[in-house]
């Protein structure tokens, strides 16, 4: 089977690395907001050296006005940005590209309260993100978020999301991670969103007994949870794929090659038997030292081809309503927004 599920997907492809016009990563729409013009973005540019439009990132969200119609594109410059950055709800149909993950950076530093501490916050819909590093340098003595995404209809392409404990709080909302670095020990991915991480890289800084995901299913009329798809999995200590944060946590590992960094029980009830009859914790022709089964807690699920189905397209989040091709055509000086060399309005 590993050899099948290479074949498919193969190991974690490098980051994309392409310059905005000419990238064919996806973007997201909502299915209610055809009027959108899909094929076109207003640009603007972000650049510290004082060559675009404006010298901080916050800034160039702050000039998009709200409940706008238009695609915005905020192509963000090479360079480390040292900010704590906010896309608020009110303002939906935003894109942050850079041009190469690994040099252009968003970075803060402090910790503490999960919803108030992220480098990024996302609360508006219709959000993408492309090739850029969003961390938090915090360290490993507490909370300290990098990413958090609380907005429906948002997209992840090339990117790396680092810290060390709740590095990505994936809230709420249909999300889409592709090709994205996603690196932590303690509860590294955590929400209740519903989301697909399709060929991904999770990497575990935990020593020992770390917990890749705390997924917070609260009810199993929920339609959430978390699906990684043709992933890789790699870290230095060991670690489980998962535990409860809410009682119908619900997590699912397919074609994804496991290094042995895994622990062979696999998931942990984070002390809480009564969720072992709850949790939904399911496995699909994994490959490598970590994806052997024989030693599995008996409450995860070994999936069947017909139960894997469900999780194995972008049905899983919904996604052929909403995923769409970036735009191909950039437009400056428009009516929505007009702004001039020096970064004023």
């Amino acid at each position: 089977m590993g050899s099948a599920a290479m074949r498919i997907y193969g190991r974690v492809s490098s980051l994309f690395v392409a310059t905005f016009v000419f990238a064919t990563f996806m973007a997201t729409t909502s299915a209610t907001t055809s009027s959108i013009d899909s094929s076109t973005a207003v640009l603007i540019r972000v650049d510290q050296s004082g060559r675009g439009d404006f010298k901080k990132i916050q800034d160039a969200i702050d000039a998009v006005p709200s409940n706008n119609s238009e695609l915005v594109f905020i192509w963000v410059k090479p360079g480390t940005y040292r900010e704590k950055i906010v896309v608020p709800a009110d303002k939906p149909f935003i894109t942050l590209s850079g041009t190469q993950a690994s040099k252009t950076i968003i970075t803060w530093s402090d910790g503490g309260d999960i919803f108030e501490s992220p480098t990024l916050t996302v609360l508006a819909s219709d959000f993408v993100a492309r090739l850029l590093t969003i961390e938090k340098t915090y360290g490993s003595e507490g909370k300290a978020v990098a990413l958090r995404v609380s907005a429906d209809r948002a997209a992840f392409y090339g990117c790396r999301i680092l810290s060390y404990q709740d590095t990505l709080l994936d809230d709420t909302g249909n999300h889409y991670y592709s090709n994205c670095y996603i690196e932590g020990a303690t509860d590294f991915i955590c929400g209740n969103a519903a989301s697909l991480f399709e060929r991904c890289h999770l990497h575990t800084l935990s020593v020992r007994n770390g917990s890749i995901t705390a997924q917070k299913r609260m009810s199993s009329s929920e339609d959430t949870g978390f699906t990684f798809l043709g992933c890789k999995i790699t870290g230095a200590g060991k670690a489980v794929l998962g535990r409860p944060w809410g009682p119908y946590s619900k997590v699912v590992y397919a074609l994804t090659y496991m290094s042995s960094v895994i622990l062979p029980q696999g998931w942990d009830d984070w002390r809480d038997n009564k969720k072992q009859r709850t949790v939904y914790y399911g496995e699909y022709k994994n490959y490598g030292p970590g994806a052997n089964t024989s030693k599995r807690v008996a409450w995860s699920k070994s999936l069947s081809n017909d139960e894997a189905a469900a999780f194995l397209t972008k049905d899983v989040i919904g996604g052929k309503n909403w995923l769409r091709p970036a735009p191909s055509n950039f437009k400056r000086g428009s009516t929505i927004i007009a702004v001039k060399a020096d970064g004023n309005k």
